[in-house]
């Protein structure tokens, strides 16, 4: 028992409560008299209503006041009346309700002998109060049987014999279980049952007014040899990568997309599934060919969206690539698997085809378009095909999407919940609707004469980003997990973090607070110093003022170190919208694997103040990547940070 628990004055009354029940069990041959006096004031009190007094009077105010009244709104039951008041009973004359009336029913209460103990021992405060004129050697046996009972183990005995084997046993256990304490020591043995003298809290002496209760003075130690045990520390499961997948403008296998980037290949291209005359840009990182053959059935490639089938296909292949076949599939424990992939915009060509439709009639409305349209749906149609029955769900924090749900799939692997999660994002954007709504924002770059220029992060002439299609998809796996199955380790997750600017819809605040606030928290984490970071794949979307705030924190945070090297997967991915942030997490675990980190194509003019000593030029460069940061931000002010290094047998 310390002085900082709320409920310490509670837990020492319950023991004096008990021990004065049985008291009045060993010690039956009271005076008539008394007896006559004390069956009369309980009736009196119970008939005016003990619960609503031990409820709203003997509680101090924390929150387990409520759990009491919640158990005490009740009337006596069979149990009391059969007692012949051999309770020690005390309440205060209170009115009940009529709702308090109709909950008395004595079978319906498992607990009932528990909780006319609790309303008896209430009472006898009251009746000690109105009654203090008791003779000196009654007053004497009560002293000499409660000294006897702590003794003995005053919470083992509140635990063990007046709880009825109902669900509150373990509570009222549970809340007994204590040690002394120096302000138990210092207070000569006088606790007042909820009033106690040690040294207390603001709150809690403001909480405890004696006025509001007259219990007397009693003697109460804790049993002996009653210790409140220490929460043995477990280690914490690590988190590796052992499968990815990827859907993007310059591949849709890991290994062709990561050689492409560092060939410095560009993905970004005129748009050919619309007409474009009606708008300024005319570019986007547009999948030309995609097919679902041998990952999604015909039925479903006609009716679902472009990203559901992108997610669903790059999930599928970071199964294949983790080498989690059919049979493996079987074998796991499905309860212990999850997927969380998520997406910025969702369904957005459902949705656009069903307002369409609407403007003839609802019944030329697709009827999959609301279930197709939800940003869960990729999630959800991929667990039912695996049958995987643990987190399934989806985030969407804009373009920081991915990184959120990659955080969230860590942690239900580290707290012991899942041992596989299937985690990253998918968007398909590059849609009439999806074009227009970013250039009505003024985001996009209209540099249509030369697509594979258009994406330039920290050059001077940048205009603005180019938004493309794509999904990745991440298995994330517990290391003991992966090593009992021999699966191959790409890297291990090593932790991250998300903040929120809390400043404007689509600018960073300007100092940078955020973006700091965020890597620092992600490195406080993961238990890293900053010197231990030298690679980071960074936001930069090709924005004149993202760029330069996101760079200016990273020098920030990471300038002192001389390895440091920074890029920007989007100068040739495009921005990827909420799947970005998985894609360049793959592009970031490939960079450790290879030990080459790729380009930032399109970097000719370098912005001002812009070091190259620290941004990675045009070509690829070998790197012996000690840990790895990648980042994503999204329109909202929403920043996250991941981190990743090659894996080490510990």
């Amino acid at each position: 028992m310390v002085a900082s628990d709320l409920a310490s004055p509670l837990h020492t009354w319950l023991v004096a409560a008990c021990m004065s029940v049985s008291f009045e069990k060993d010690h039956t041959q009271r005076r008539l008299s008394q007896s006559t006096k004390r069956k009369k004031f309980v009736s009196k009190c119970i008939n005016r209503g003990g619960a609503y007094f031990v409820s709203n009077k003997l509680t101090n105010g924390s929150g387990i006041q409520t759990l009491i009244s919640s158990c005490l709104t009740f009337e006596p039951c069979n149990d009391f009346n059969n007692s012949k008041g051999q309770f020690t009973l005390l309440a205060s004359p209170t009115a009940w309700t009529r709702k308090q009336r109709s909950m008395n029913r004595p079978a319906a209460h498992s607990a009932s002998p528990l909780h006319t103990w609790l309303v008896a021992a209430c009472m006898s405060v009251s009746f000690e109060k109105d009654h203090t004129q008791r003779r000196l050697s009654q007053s004497t046996k009560r002293k000499k049987f409660v000294s006897k009972c702590i003794n003995r183990g005053g919470a083992y005995f509140v635990s063990n014999k007046l709880t009825n084997g109902s669900g509150i046993q373990t509570l009222i256990s549970s809340c007994l279980t204590f040690e002394p304490c120096n302000d138990f020591n210092n207070s000569k043995g006088q606790f007042t049952l909820l009033a106690s003298p040690t040294a207390w809290t603001r709150k809690q002496r403001s909480m405890n007014r004696p006025a509001a209760h007259s219990g007397k003075t009693v003697v109460v130690r804790p049993a002996d040899g009653v210790t409140t045990k220490n929460k043995q520390l477990t280690k914490q499961r690590r988190v590796v990568v052992t499968g990815m997948g990827v859907v993007t403008p310059i591949g849709d296998d890991t290994d062709v997309f990561y050689n492409n980037l560092l060939e410095g290949v560009s993905g970004i291209s005129e748009i050919e599934a619309f007409d474009c005359a009606q708008f300024p840009t005319k570019i986007a990182g547009e999948i030309k060919s995609f097919s679902t053959d041998g990952w999604v059935s015909p039925k479903l490639s006609k009716r679902a969206d472009k990203f559901t089938l992108y997610l669903l296909t790059a999930g599928k292949k970071a199964l294949a690539d983790a080498g989690i076949t059919e049979e493996i599939i079987g074998k796991l424990d499905k309860r212990r698997c999850g997927v969380i992939i998520g997406s910025a915009l969702g369904g957005m060509a459902i949705f656009q085809d069903a307002i369409e439709a609407l403007r003839v009639s609802y019944k030329k409305m697709n009827p999959f378009c609301i279930p197709f349209t939800t940003t869960n749906i990729g999630s959800a149609l991929l667990a039912m095909d695996l049958g995987w029955m643990g987190p399934i769900y989806s985030i969407s924090s804009a373009c920081a999407t991915s990184n959120f749900c990659i955080l969230n799939a860590a942690h239900h692997i580290i707290t012991g919940e899942s041992d596989v999660m299937l985690c990253g994002g998918s968007d398909a954007a590059v849609l009439p609707i999806g074009l227009g709504g970013f250039m009505a924002c003024g985001s996009l770059s209209q540099r249509n004469g030369e697509p594979t220029k258009a994406s330039r992060p920290w050059d001077i002439n940048r205009d603005g980003f180019v938004i493309g299609d794509g999904a990745g998809v991440l298995l994330l796996e517990d290391l003991e997990h992966a090593k009992r199955r021999g699966a191959k380790i790409y890297a291990e997750f090593l932790g991250g973090s998300y903040t929120c600017d809390a400043y404007h819809l689509t600018e960073h605040h300007p100092d940078g607070s955020g973006l700091a606030l965020c890597i620092e928290k992600a490195l406080a984490q993961s238990g890293l110093a900053k010197e231990d970071v030298n690679y980071v794949n960074a936001y930069g979307s090709s924005t004149p003022r993202g760029d330069l705030k996101e760079y200016q924190t990273l020098i920030r945070c990471f300038g002192k170190n001389p390895e440091l090297r920074v890029n920007s997967t989007k100068s040739m991915t495009g921005h990827l919208l909420g799947a970005s942030g998985a894609v360049e997490a793959i592009a970031t675990v490939k960079a450790i694997q290879t030990g080459w980190v790729h380009p930032n194509i399109n970097l000719e003019n370098p912005d001002e103040g812009m070091d190259m000593n620290v941004l990675v030029g045009i070509k690829k460069e070998p790197l012996d990547i000690k840990v790895a940061l990648s980042n994503s931000f999204g329109f909202g002010g929403h920043n996250s940070s991941i981190l990743f290094a090659p894996y080490k047998c510990i």
